[in-house]
């Protein structure tokens, strides 16, 4: 019983555009295209995840084996400052058997001598050990 009015004019011109009956085939593609790009998204967002969490392992390790060099560094480096001490220089040299230096001579931009030499003296056996035989 109830009749579509009839339209006229510029009215049924435009109604003439529009798709008659129900449309459900202009909804397909949409849908389609939503979910694709939802789709894509989400593997998109699982894809950069997972390089992050790779990136984050890499830089841990990195982090570790930075702090592991820095310890072996700075324990090298009190042993190098062990050996670089006055006293332990003075008892390496004795061991080695050398003997502190004489008096100095200088040799002037001219070629003679300033000063008078002195030759090295043995000292005596109680300020430094005996060498050891190598």
């Amino acid at each position: 019983m109830s009749k579509k009015p009839e339209l006229r004019g510029r009215a049924a011109r435009l109604a003439r555009l529009l798709p008659q009956g129900p449309s459900q085939a202009a909804r397909t593609p949409f849908v389609l295209l939503v979910v694709l790009l939802l789709g894509g998204g989400l593997i998109t967002l699982l894809i950069l995840n997972s390089s992050l969490n790779e990136g984050s392992f890499q830089l841990s390790e990195l982090k570790k084996q930075t702090k592991d060099l820095t310890e072996e560094e700075q324990e090298l480096q009190r042993e190098v400052d062990g050996y670089a001490a006055p006293d332990a220089l003075q008892r390496r040299a004795g061991e080695l058997g050398m003997v502190p230096g004489g008096d100095p001579a200088f040799l002037d931009p001219d070629g003679t001598v300033r000063g008078v030499p002195g030759t090295a003296a043995r000292p005596s056996s109680l300020s430094y050990p005996a060498p050891r035989p190598q």
